[in-house]
């Protein structure tokens, strides 16, 4: 029987996704389900369970040797839990052994979803080629990962590089995760459209008030739009600029659907990060939008599956990871 391809979990606040990937990270088939994140958690797992359903009906299921997660943060690799801030149902849920009874036991690798997608930007996409790299989903909330001395860099519990949970604002509102002012409770979607709404923007006669719709306004030339993600790309940079100061990343790369705004966002963070970023090391930091899109949460989930696999490696590009917990 071959065992060439891999299922990967891409597990978000706002929507659960799988797919089969192959060792040259191309999708055969996918399955999607909306994430019930303020269900229970069982209501949340049945949902997963659902995706995995469908990947499983397919003959090729018999070619699967392995499966990978990306999950929403922050989780814990070591002991196979995961505790997203946007799904309070779960806490310490153990989604690796669930998993892997759905899976019927094969080996299930779980990383944050900022390192999937780290992991997938550099075996694909924009990081390509950068011995040290940080990259951005900024979506539902802001994870991030990290590629260090050419390979990529979960730490102990597959959560380096969660830059959405760094503080950049010591007076500002009160995260989610517990703490105040950080950078996601500045910088994702919800927050954008949140900040908006509260200084007077409107949505048109669609009613849609999703940071894409702030986006849409911003690009017409709405001021309070504007200004959102103008706030929105300051927090980012100045996460960004720390890190680069800390462990002297090349390039930043930022995905997730808040990148797909495009230069509403972006020509305000290089020009945020110009006055963050300002020693003569951090300078030269290049910021690039993610090329591997909304499927990156999947190719970097399936990259955790390939690599961890007994001497397992990923065709088509670099290795991009060191050591998965």
């Amino acid at each position: 029987m071959h065992t060439d391809l891999v299922a990967a979990l891409d597990i978000g606040g706002t929507k659960i996704a799988g797919a089969l990937v192959d060792g040259g990270g191309r999708i055969r088939l996918r399955a999607q389900r909306p994430t019930p994140a303020h269900e229970g958690a069982e209501t949340v797992m049945a949902a997963v369970g659902a995706v995995v359903a469908e990947l499983s009906a397919t003959p090729l299921w018999g070619r699967i040797s392995a499966v990978g997660i990306g999950s929403a943060g922050p989780v814990d690799a070591s002991a196979g839990t995961v505790s997203p801030v946007n799904v309070p149902g779960w806490r310490d849920f153990p989604l690796v052994s669930r998993v892997g009874r759905l899976c019927g036991g094969l080996p299930v690798r779980l990383v944050g979803d900022g390192v999937a997608m780290t992991a997938a930007e550099h075996w694909q996409g924009a990081a390509r080629g950068y011995g040290n790299a940080l990259c951005l989903v900024v979506s539902t909330g802001v994870g991030g990962g990290l590629v260090l001395g050419g390979r990529l860099h979960p730490g102990p519990t597959g959560n380096a590089g969660h830059l959405g949970h760094i503080s950049v604002d010591l007076d500002g509102d009160p995260c989610p995760c517990g703490a105040r002012g950080c950078v996601e409770r500045i910088a994702s979607g919800p927050n954008i459209a949140r900040r908006a709404l509260e200084g007077g923007w409107r949505p048109g006669p669609d009613g849609d008030t999703s940071a894409a719709a702030v986006a849409e306004a911003a690009v017409a030339g709405d001021p309070v739009a504007l200004a959102s993600f103008e706030r929105a790309a300051q927090a980012l940079a100045a996460g960004i600029a720390a890190t680069a100061t800390l462990v002297e990343i090349e390039i930043a790369v930022i995905g997730g659907g808040v990148a797909g705004a495009g230069e509403v966002l972006f020509t305000p963070l290089r020009r945020s990060l110009r006055e963050y970023a300002t020693l003569s090391f951090v300078r030269r930091l290049t910021v690039a939008p993610a090329l591997t899109g909304t499927d990156a949460g999947l190719v970097g989930a399936a990259a955790a599956a390939l690599l961890g696999r007994p001497g397992g490696t990923v065709a088509s590009g670099p290795p991009v990871v060191g050591s998965l917990p």
